[in-house]
């Protein structure tokens, strides 16, 4: 089992171009389902999870190849309408071929998703807004199965703002007749970019990047030919990394705004950070100063940064709060910033971080994709070595995180057991 080793206390610098999305590739993947014929999606990252979708979609009958970049999917037929558990249990965003699967073919049995272990992530709302457009669904034996001859359009209110639901009924919505609204609907920019790729297949959707998205129904879609925006947490881990050893970084092919929340908070603790165009320029001040987080849907700032803010405030002056209001089991790097000599103590949802002067090296593990990006900036910012067990956590959502800060001046190297 491979691990990352980090000989910590350098400064930063130089420059970093950021990787597509993950979390916006997974979902367009998806709706290539829904567009017989070539589809092909480009500035698509190389990553554990990109690969399981695309086997996935393979055994759904498509044909998938990816290279530099550019990810092809042949959907001309579906021979399957079953996503196995072999194939979906180290990933969540497997549930989203459920939408697009049932509004093509009128089947779909999709497993129940896995992925990181950071806490209950029900798929309730997803089968909820299906049923009330019509389809029948069950539950057994570890899968969902539905089934719908054609799903019809309705209003549907989400408990609680859902990334992926707002995606899978937003796709399954795109060939359901009539008009679906999606009320209470996720906001992030994945779901923006997922709405435009629709689009351009010959969707009709108004409203994604509002709480009210309204789509018509059409009874056939393109296949898509989209590039898929650049990663906001990527964007965000390097802006960390940057502020925690004092370094001087340009960030290139990025897009800033989708970043507000953090960049905010940053420039609130020290680091003076500017844009032009599609690049960011941070230059970290010294030791951070303080400061409290609660994590919120967007545009609030992201639980996929909260792991690599808190490293970062370990060794900062003063005294934070970090709230984590999205998952409940989202504090698990906690302990192992204590191994560095972080001073951290969590109270229900809530995690209180008194600034330390040092961190020290010391051998981690990583539990889940966002702690392991966690541990490699406090690695960064730690004097001696550190040494980070479990990494196929962060090969789930960083293209080669340890070349591009190696790159910047960082002794960082995988070891491959």
């Amino acid at each position: 089992m491979d691990k990352i080793e980090i000989e910590g206390g350098l400064r930063l610098n130089g420059e970093v171009s950021i990787s597509g999305a993950k979390n916006a590739a997974l979902p367009v993947m998806a709706a290539s389902i829904l567009g017989p014929g070539e589809n092909i999606i480009s500035n698509v990252p190389v990553l554990r999870d990109i690969s399981t979708m695309g086997k996935l979609l393979a055994h759904l009958g498509m044909g998938y190849h990816h290279e530099d970049g550019e990810v092809i999917l042949q959907s001309e037929r579906i021979t399957a309408v079953e996503a196995p558990y072999d194939y979906v249990k180290t990933m969540r965003a497997s549930v989203l071929v459920l939408g697009p699967l049932l509004a093509r073919t009128g089947e779909a049995k999709v497993s129940l998703p896995g992925g990181c272990a950071i806490g209950a992530r029900p798929i309730n709302l997803h089968t909820m807004g299906l049923e009330k457009m019509g389809a029948r669904i069950a539950l057994t034996e570890g899968y969902i199965h539905a089934k719908a001859e054609r799903l019809k359009g309705t209003t549907i209110y989400f408990d609680i703002p859902t990334v992926t639901g707002t995606e899978n009924l937003m796709m399954a919505a795109s060939l359901a007749e009539g008009v679906t609204v999606l009320e209470n609907a996720a906001c992030e920019p994945e779901v923006i970019d997922l709405a435009d790729a629709l689009r351009s297949m010959g969707a009709e959707i108004e409203g994604a990047g509002t709480g009210i998205i309204k789509i018509r129904g059409v009874t056939s879609l393109s296949p898509l030919n989209y590039r898929v925006i650049p990663d906001r947490i990527e964007t965000g881990t390097f802006l960390t990394a940057a502020a925690i050893t004092g370094g001087e970084v340009t960030i290139r092919d990025c897009r800033p705004e989708h970043s507000e929340a953090l960049i905010n908070k940053l420039q609130e603790a020290g680091a003076q950070i500017r844009q032009e165009g599609s690049a960011l320029f941070i230059s970290g001040s010294g030791r951070s100063r303080s400061r409290d987080i609660k994590t919120m849907p967007y545009p609030g700032f992201p639980t996929d940064m909260q792991a690599q803010f808190m490293a970062l405030m370990s060794l900062a002056e003063g005294t934070s709060l970090i709230t984590e209001n999205i998952f409940e089991n989202r504090f698990m790097h906690v302990a192992e910033l204590r191994r560095m000599g972080a001073d951290i103590s969590v109270q229900g949802s809530s995690a209180t971080v008194k600034g330390v002067r040092v961190l020290a090296g010391a051998p981690v593990m990583a539990t889940d994709l966002r702690a392991s990006a966690s541990l490699v900036v406090a690695g960064l910012g730690a004097r001696g070595t550190t040494l980070i067990d479990r990494v196929y956590h962060i090969d789930r959502g960083y293209q080669g995180i340890e070349k591009k800060l190696e790159m910047l001046g960082a002794r960082i190297r995988r070891v491959r057991a």
